[in-house]
């Protein structure tokens, strides 16, 4: 379960491939994951963690409720 906090970039993509997005697909400026009608961007490498506030806004963004997201 991955607990509702900062996250490495690989781990969520991988989560989101759990839930059953596809990619990511390179785009203009960030790569993207999809699912039907719904698109996701995913943020850029880089030396820290994803915060707890941008997980919060993807999640959102892709209508996952924290607790199934908890749930994986």
């Amino acid at each position: 379960m991955p607990p509702f906090g900062p996250i490495k970039r690989k781990d969520l993509v991988r989560y989101f491939a759990k839930l059953g997005f596809e990619g990511p697909y390179s785009g203009g400026k960030h790569q993207f994951m999809a699912k039907g009608h719904v698109t996701i961007r995913i943020p850029n490498p880089h030396k820290t963690d994803i915060g707890k506030e941008l997980l919060r806004r993807i999640l959102h963004q892709t209508g996952i409720s924290r607790d199934v997201w908890e749930e994986l």
